[in-house]
């Protein structure tokens, strides 16, 4: 089912700014030399038209794999592959950051006069969810609702991955009574360990081979079903293994890889309806389909494992999805964060940074002469300049007296900013083409 026929698409709007079928790259190129078209935006890569033209479309498919760690979303019209791309998620930074936010207010408060912590003026609304899984859930609708203004959109495809998470804790499948401390979920444990142990044996690494489900200490040596006692390995480094332990046999590390806590697949569970309730709001027919559908289709067209290509496989019509080619360059998507709201540093006691003398002054201005920390800008360095040439970056820092830094190959290049070009704003991500 692979074609290399097609190639991956670049966006199009009309000269009022509204979507119309993506395009090959040879026709944008051929449209920009010409000067009848310019690029709207780079990341991701649109053009806007200058002329009237015809604004007939066809019916394009929104899909998404959501993940812990990274979503993979892909664009399908008519069974063929547009456009796709991996999204990375921020949320366990956001989850470090507020970690370290309420350890420095704690401290500051016995430090100083002490008083108790308040909880009774916080009041959640029902499907209330932590800010490291709204940012997930953000991330995935956001790029959505960018998306519609770029493509026109028919229909969104979500696969809502289940995790049974207390049949994994308790290392087999459970019934009926059995369970009444849980909610039964349907996701078995095998596709559990596929994705913790990242489809590899734990013992020789081999990847693309078939994986035995193992314990790591042996049922005969009282060993148990539960998830933290099974790990995957081939049928080699198994039999090798026999009944051994795995420190016994030389990897005393497997056993506290496998104890890892479930936080990524609670994170899936806690998140998979809120993605399709919030997607809901965009008008759009939503179709919800499975994790074990998405994984038959795409080893039916023979397709590696990767986000965005389990994206595309998605629902009803992933079964005969056309790629442009196997090794197609899609686009990176990082989670950055729109920059820092603290207005002062603090130090490890909670207090104000400061120097020997005076304290350090906190932050004053967000932008400097229209300029701002992450925008993409085209900065032309003077030729008599030892970093003489142009270069397309993002700004790594701003200074109120106008002077911005960039980084290229490892190198701060500072400059004033009437050498800088603003391209595009800062939207919170970063991207790079894999």
């Amino acid at each position: 089912m692979i074609s290399n026929r097609n190639s991956i698409r670049v966006f199009v709007l009309n000269k009022y700014k509204q979507p119309l079928m993506p395009c090959h790259p040879a026709r944008a190129r051929k449209l920009l030399s010409k000067k009848e078209a310019a690029v709207y935006r780079r990341y991701p890569f649109t053009i806007i038209l200058r002329k009237e033209t015809t604004n007939f479309t066809q019916p394009i498919e929104f899909k998404v794999d959501p993940g812990s760690k990274v979503s993979g979303i892909a664009l399908v019209s008519n069974n063929v592959l547009l456009w796709g791309a991996n999204l990375e998620h921020r949320g366990h930074q956001i989850k470090s950051d507020l970690d370290s936010r309420r350890s420095i207010r704690r401290c500051r408060r016995n430090k100083l006069r002490y008083r108790q912590p308040r909880w009774s003026n916080r009041k959640r609304e029902n499907g209330w969810l932590p800010p490291s899984l709204m940012s997930r859930v953000d991330n995935i609708t956001n790029l959505c609702y960018r998306l519609s203004k770029r493509v026109p959109l028919t229909n969104i495809v979500i696969e809502t991955v289940k995790f049974d998470m207390h049949s994994m804790q308790n290392g087999c499948q459970l019934y009926g009574t059995e369970y009444q401390q849980g909610t039964l979920q349907g996701y078995n444990v095998r596709e559990y360990l596929l994705e913790k142990f990242q489809r590899a044996c734990v013992y020789c690494g081999e990847t693309g081979i078939p994986l035995e489900v193992e314990h790591i200490i042996p049922k005969s040596r009282g060993g148990t079903n539960q998830i933290s006692n099974l790990t995957l390995a081939c049928n080699s480094c198994n039999t090798n293994k026999g009944s051994s332990t795995a420190s016994e046999f030389g990897y005393p590390n497997v056993h506290k890889l496998a104890q890892m806590p479930l936080k990524d697949a609670a994170a899936v569970n806690a998140t998979r309806n809120r993605i399709g309730k919030d997607l809901n709001l965009s008008g759009l027919p939503v179709e919800l389909t499975t994790g074990a559908q998405t994984k038959m289709n795409r080893i039916k067209l023979g397709l590696s494992k990767d986000h965005w290509i389990d994206a595309a496989c998605t629902g009803n019509t992933g079964s005969n999805i056309v790629f442009p080619s196997t090794n197609m360059s899609i686009l990176n998507i990082k989670a950055m964060g729109r920059g820092n709201r603290q207005v002062q540093l603090m130090d490890k006691y909670g207090f104000p940074r400061k120097t020997k003398t005076r304290l350090i002054q906190p932050k004053t201005v967000k932008r400097v002469h229209g300029f701002s920390t992450g925008d993409i800008v085209k900065l032309t360095q003077p030729n008599h300049s030892i970093y003489a040439g142009v270069y397309v970056e993002r700004i790594t820092a701003i200074r109120s007296r106008g002077q911005l830094s960039i980084k290229f190959d490892g190198m701060s290049i500072d400059s004033n900013w009437r050498n800088f070009k603003l391209l595009q704003y800062n939207d919170g991500y970063s991207y790079s083409t894999i």
